[in-house]
């Protein structure tokens, strides 16, 4: 007789298409063979954490056809089961999985085109946080803005990437006009956020990229500041301080210390 730790073991490993022979050695058969019940369950089981992703990933089930997305769901699954009970938390690391998935080889662009859905899926479901009033900055002395260090809305992130993932995602939505997307258009920088009860993206210079994923990570104004300049020496901070100010994209401040 398995101990109950070791039962639940024995059963999420036949859940995911392992052995079922332990677990189904302390399943009463009462008229139905404990290897068919645990089918049964596990068929349920895949099909619920497919559906789960494909609700996450839809530009990518359009993109690479539902079949092949079933299938590359089923080999991730089995390799990453969920780590906790909400759904809409499950498929963090699937962008990883189809970067190194060998029948993915020959499209580069799919795994970033995963990350933006991601990135999409989060900014529905993050909490919800007052923006910080503007008018707040005055009481900074001058001497300290540069050591200003904000905190960003949590519902905001920034995804950078080679290829022109925003039109690609445009393409597949349903209804979208069948022209096709060049590849070699060049990259983009894009930051995604909700608005209200949808998730939405824009499309970033490079230096206000720079400036705005920095002060994400902590970065002071000044440290921002030079990295945007970096970039593109010509960079008016001015102007993108105002543009975040507006967007109301920061929650809080602080001075470094």
């Amino acid at each position: 007789m398995l101990t109950l730790r070791e039962l639940q073991t024995a059963i999420g490993a036949a859940m995911l298409g392992g052995d079922v022979s332990a677990a189904a050695r302390d399943i009463e058969a009462d008229g139905l063979a404990p290897e068919a019940r645990l089918e049964i369950y596990r068929h349920h089981v895949v099909t619920t954490l497919t559906s789960a992703l494909e609700a996450t990933f839809p530009a990518i089930c359009r993109l690479v056809d539902r079949r092949f997305f079933a299938y590359a769901a089923d080999t991730y699954l089995r390799a990453h089961p969920p780590a906790g009970p909400c759904l809409f938390e499950y498929g963090d690391s699937f962008p990883e999985f189809l970067a190194a998935f060998p029948p993915c080889r020959d499209l580069a662009y799919l795994p970033d085109v995963a990350r933006l859905e991601w990135a999409m899926s989060a900014a529905l479901h993050a909490p919800d946080v007052d923006p910080m009033d503007p008018a707040c900055l005055a009481r900074v002395a001058a001497g300290d803005m540069p050591r200003l260090t904000f905190t960003v809305d949590p519902s905001v992130s920034f995804l950078a990437s080679p290829w022109p993932v925003d039109q690609i995602w445009r393409a597949s939505q349903d209804g979208a006009p069948s022209e096709p997307v060049d590849l070699a258009s060049g990259g983009v920088w894009l930051e995604v956020r909700r608005a209200g009860d949808v998730a939405i993206m824009r499309a970033l210079a490079a230096a206000d990229y720079t400036l705005r994923t920095a002060l994400a990570r902590g970065n002071t104004l000044e440290d921002a500041t030079a990295a945007a300049l970096d970039v593109d020496p010509h960079f008016d901070l001015t102007a993108a301080l105002h543009a975040m100010l507006d967007e109301r994209i920061f929650t809080s401040f602080a001075v470094s210390t």
